[in-house]
């Protein structure tokens, strides 16, 4: 089938609608990555990928109901918006239905462009740097093990309602391991990026050899509580899954950490006495994302209602203080 412009591929699954309201969106995604053992590249490539996403809405006079089905490359446009509807009109009333966004959100992007695209050349620089670390390694009787990747993913949002949306987003991140030849020893670096423009192999080089010299110092410690110092990566993922687990509608039923006891939730009370801030912003530099909502299905964290809702900047916890709960 003739690979049509995502633009396309969405009005005619607009077009195509019998039901009381439809979100259509298409995400391209292309990936570049290498990946590397014992000091030595083992593989690279570059991949490519399209998935559409219809949600159709039928008032069944109960309620109105949504419907998603989702199907990746170029399908039959006809079938796929059928089946959405099929979909939407076997379920019952949605909890969470709101009227659709009608209204387009700051930083909707440029609908005509062609989607963004990465490629293996997004490594020029990275790759030579990860050539003269290997050979350092080397010297120093150590191994390097890891990979390197980069994807970028546009998605184009249309509704019923008359939005015409899209955003651009590139994820690349580094992992870098450090092994001793018997594998007794074993250290970790990596980073996050956009583009790789900031990404210092050298640097990373450096932390798994100073890593490497301290695994030589062995400590047994016996059973029991000790103080523990985290690093900045492991706190980032405890904060992570913080946020997954800030649901409101779970508080409000008791099934999470932050329901009240006696009923309700949270919102309000101090969680730390260290001045903890927790925040979300799409808008901030370098962890940009989507300005609005794009929601393949309903869940307690995000409804298919929201799409193409502007996604503002969100304090959750101020300091010490729960000020916010997903809704």
């Amino acid at each position: 089938m003739t690979h049509l412009p995502a633009q396309q591929l969405v009005e005619q699954a607009l077009a195509a609608s019998t039901a009381d309201a439809q979100i259509t969106y298409v995400t391209e995604h292309s990936e570049a990555n290498l990946r590397w053992a014992g000091n030595s590249l083992t593989t690279n490539g570059a991949m490519r990928s399209r998935s559409v996403v219809v949600i159709s809405f039928v008032d069944g006079g109960a309620g109105m109901a949504s419907g998603t089905v989702a199907r990746t490359g170029t399908p039959d446009v006809a079938a796929l918006v059928a089946a959405s509807e099929r979909a939407a009109r076997d379920a019952g009333p949605a909890e969470d239905a709101v009227p659709l966004v009608s209204e387009a959100p700051p930083g909707g992007g440029d609908w005509s462009a062609d989607p963004a695209e990465t490629s293996i050349r997004v490594f020029e620089e990275f790759a030579p740097a990860l050539g003269q670390a290997f050979g350092e390694a080397r010297d120093r009787g150590e191994l390097l093990f890891g990979f390197a990747e980069h994807s970028m993913r546009t998605t184009y949002l249309g509704t019923s309602t008359g939005l015409r949306l899209r955003t651009d987003q590139p994820t690349g991140r580094v992992e870098l391991n450090g092994k001793s030849p018997d594998f007794a020893r074993s250290v970790w670096s990596g980073t996050s990026t956009r583009d790789f423009g900031d990404v210092s192999v050298a640097a990373l080089a450096a932390e798994v050899e100073q890593k490497m010299r301290w695994s030589q110092r062995r400590v047994d410690l016996p059973a029991g509580r000790y103080e523990t110092l985290l690093p900045p990566s492991a706190v980032s993922d405890l904060m992570i899954y913080l946020y997954w687990t800030m649901e409101a509608r779970d508080a409000d039923e008791g099934r999470n950490v932050f329901a009240r006891q006696g009923g309700g939730n949270r919102i309000g009370d101090r969680l730390a006495e260290l001045p903890l801030t927790l925040r979300s912003d799409p808008a901030a530099p370098g962890l940009e994302t989507a300005p609005f909502q794009v929601v393949p299905a309903s869940s307690g964290a995000a409804s298919v209602f929201d799409n193409g809702l502007a996604a503002p900047a969100i304090d959750w916890i101020t300091d010490g203080v729960l000020t916010n709960l997903v809704r």
